[in-house]
């Protein structure tokens, strides 16, 4: 909505399209805001950045993955992967590795050091949710997390003409 002013009089100009308010790319923005706000001073202090977190993340619950898989499950585009993996790796948290099948592909794993990390991490982070939990209510969290499921499920199954950008923030 956009105000044309005018000499007396504010005129509203409406876009037909829902209250920006009510955008759904916005409320999930807005939500995932709130939820990370209480993360990243955490993250800070143990010097990781939200992607570095969901990278390590990621790779915890996995032996080894390719790194094209990896920026999608980790919604990240493969320039901002390709940079995050060079820091991790020289803090030397992820290890890489040519697939032997084929040696254009490269394999990352977690290493023991950044297993250690996430070790040292989670108390913080498991505070961190339960304070949520305990906010927000086990029951509402966990019907929270089911219908954005099913929403990433029942979407997943239209099709998307021109895929924009994975990262959060390029879907406005």
């Amino acid at each position: 909505m956009t105000r044309k002013k005018s000499p007396g009089k504010t005129k509203v100009r409406r876009v037909p399209m829902r209250d920006f308010s009510r955008s759904l790319p916005m409320s999930l923005l807005r939500a995932r805001e709130a939820v990370m706000r209480h993360f990243r001073a955490s993250l800070r202090d143990h010097g990781l950045t939200e992607q570095q977190w969901r990278i390590l993340r990621a790779l915890a619950a996995i032996d080894a993955i390719e790194v094209t898989e990896l920026a999608r499950v980790a919604f990240l585009l493969g320039p901002s992967l390709s940079r995050i993996l060079r820091d991790l790796e020289a803090r030397h948290l992820i290890e890489r590795k040519v697939a032997k099948a084929d040696l254009r592909r490269g394999l990352v794993s977690i290493s023991a050091k950044g297993v250690r990390l996430m070790e040292t991490v989670a108390p913080s982070s498991e505070a961190i949710y339960a304070a949520i939990t305990r906010r927000f209510g086990a029951r509402k969290l966990r019907e929270l997390q089911d219908m954005l499921h099913a929403l990433e499920r029942s979407l997943s199954e239209l099709s998307v003409g021109g895929e924009a950008g994975a990262e959060a923030g390029e879907f406005e």
